[in-house]
């Protein structure tokens, strides 16, 4: 956020609905701007779906996107379309006023996407027994270990929970033995860099977070990373653009750089 302002809390807006925020961000703004900052879930496609009312203080900072909109419905289905019980991961459908119709000229996505009118989001989502909806990953950007799945969501939330990580993408890295590994970019916050933050750091930290099997093998530092036109980090355009994801990276298991003098990985822009 841009620095502080003495007049910041002087606005008539009292609520906001934040995505994938971290905690501590979410809460300096409430006290910074004099509001309530509640987590949402939504998409171009159906909009906004799942909320947490403002009233729902005790569940500000739980990671919780929310519960369903008026108007709106969401069930969690598993792959064969069928709708799971609380607890249970699964795929997020929503159906309701507003939804989309079909994608143009995509006849497949749309035999896929849009079923008996609902929506399937392609996200993973879990519901507790309260009917709160938490998002786990998305579908098409988890990582098969061995036969292990490996949300890179869930990774991504713990490595920018480390002070001096300002953003992470994890990616998988094909591997003969594990079928993929876990490769971590990390882009630091100014003033930090890889000496200040090294491999192990970051490692060490991720151990107290996730399970073993978790743990990015290969960590690489960039500058910055490719984006798409809504700014989230274009992985596509990196593994596209990168013959060997290791090259460049800190080997965890080995201990040690791979085939790269520097300490930052080569990323295109």
């Amino acid at each position: 956020m841009p620095p502080a302002q003495a007049q910041d809390a002087d606005t008539p807006l009292q609520s906001i609905w934040t995505f994938n925020w971290r905690g501590d961000n979410r809460a300096a703004a409430e006290t910074r701007f004099g509001l309530s900052a509640r987590e949402c879930f939504g998409m171009t496609e159906i909009g906004l779906a799942l909320y947490t009312p403002s009233e729902a203080s005790h569940r500000a900072g739980s990671q919780s996107c929310g519960v369903p909109l008026p108007f709106r419905e969401a069930e969690i289905r598993d792959a064969d379309g069928y709708t799971l019980p609380a607890g249970q991961v699964g795929e997020l459908w929503v159906r309701g006023d507003g939804i989309a119709q079909a994608y143009w000229n995509k006849p497949d996505a749309n035999a896929a996407t849009f079923v008996d009118g609902w929506f399937a989001t392609g996200d993973l989502f879990v519901q507790d027994e309260a009917g709160w909806f938490t998002i786990v990953g998305r579908k098409k950007d988890m990582i098969r270990r061995s036969s292990e799945n490996i949300s890179a969501r869930e990774v991504e939330a713990v490595l920018q929970e480390l002070g001096g990580i300002q953003e992470a993408a994890v990616l998988p890295v094909p591997d003969d033995h594990r079928g993929e590994e876990a490769k971590a970019y990390i882009i630091l916050v100014d003033g930090m860099t890889p000496e200040n933050l090294p491999p192990e750091t970051i490692a060490a930290h991720c151990r107290t977070r996730l399970a073993p099997f978790k743990i990015p093998r290969f960590i690489a530092y960039a500058p910055e990373l490719p984006r798409t036109p809504g700014r989230k980090i274009a992985k596509h355009k990196i593994i596209a653009a990168t013959p060997d994801l290791r090259a460049g990276a800190y080997d965890l298991t080995a201990g040690a750089w791979l085939d790269h003098p520097a300490r930052t990985g080569t990323v295109p822009s």
